[in-house]
């Protein structure tokens, strides 16, 4: 299947993105959800080994199909490793029918004017060139204040790297996160769309993003985002909210789909058996994709 299949079932496919993108930093708290004490694991690649066996326990479920999950961000030491003998994007895409995107950042610098930009990305082109069969990336960045100047440096840094991603023929996932905790969040919501509106009007035909965003406080606030001609999709991460708490907040945003991680995972363990882990996760995916819809 070719870029343009890709691209048409990120367009319009109804369902959502599975975020199975945890880092070095991120890992230990979503092993700790899922019943691995850091006790259990004794080094960086046992904790590496046993995040891995997690993500495939999921994707290897009978639930996880294109029928409702669309597409999967991952980690980029995952793209070495294989699911029943095939690199891990491939069986996304050619078992699945999942469209497998890549997290390049390489984590926040300390917040200043209210935000946090992205550390430095060294050797993004290489790492874009080896992406074989990986349709795009995803980017991420945290504002907790509405700070103009901080929020327009957060976008312009964004757009930055979507460039040099988009270069490389794959679509970016542009991800200016708002804190859900801010005490300004709708006002910082409302800059950060005057903002991102600003540079997708400087893209030419062709030179297309994705945007995952913080669930508005206003519901529909992104709705000139999505109908932008440069923007494939609008997609809301969970951003600390529970399953069902991100899944009611989501369906008041119609031109919005969820691209959740922790939602997706709650509730699972490595202590339940298959049927228990499969019926916990079909539901969270049911969940998620009704929303979505």
């Amino acid at each position: 299947m070719s870029k343009a299949q890709m691209h048409e079932q990120m367009a319009n496919g109804a369902g959502f993105i599975a975020a199975l993108d945890q880092s070095g930093g991120s890992t230990p708290k979503a092993l700790a959800l899922y019943g691995v004490d850091a006790a259990q694991y004794g080094s960086e690649e046992e904790m590496f080994a046993e995040i891995q066996r997690m993500r495939a326990r999921i994707i290897l479920a009978d639930d996880f199909t294109s029928k409702k999950v669309i597409g999967a961000i991952l980690f980029e030491r995952t793209l070495g490793e294989s699911i029943e003998g095939r690199k891990v994007a491939d069986y996304l895409w050619n078992v699945k029918g999942v469209v497998p995107f890549l997290k390049i950042d390489k984590g926040l610098e300390d917040e200043a004017n209210g935000v946090q930009l992205m550390k430095p990305i060294p050797g993004l082109a290489a790492t874009l060139a080896k992406a074989e069969g990986v349709f795009g990336t995803k980017e991420r960045s945290v504002i907790h204040e509405a700070n103009a100047e901080g929020i327009a440096a957060v976008v312009a840094q964004q757009f930055d790297v979507a460039r040099e991603v988009i270069a490389a023929g794959m679509v970016p996932i542009v991800e200016p996160e708002v804190n859900i905790h801010s005490t300004t969040k709708a006002q910082a919501e409302e800059m950060l769309k005057e903002e991102i509106l600003k540079h997708l009007d400087t893209l030419a035909e062709g030179q297309d993003v994705m945007l995952k965003l913080t669930i508005p406080s206003t519901a529909n606030l992104y709705d000139a985002l999505a109908d932008h001609p440069r923007v494939v999709r609008v997609v809301a991460l969970s951003g600390g909210y529970s399953t069902d708490q991100a899944c009611d907040l989501l369906s008041r945003n119609g031109k919005m789909i969820a691209s959740f991680s922790r939602a997706l995972t709650e509730g699972l363990s490595k202590q339940q058996s298959d049927a228990e882990f499969n019926a916990a996760l079909g539901s969270n995916i049911d969940k998620i994709y009704r929303a979505s819809l």
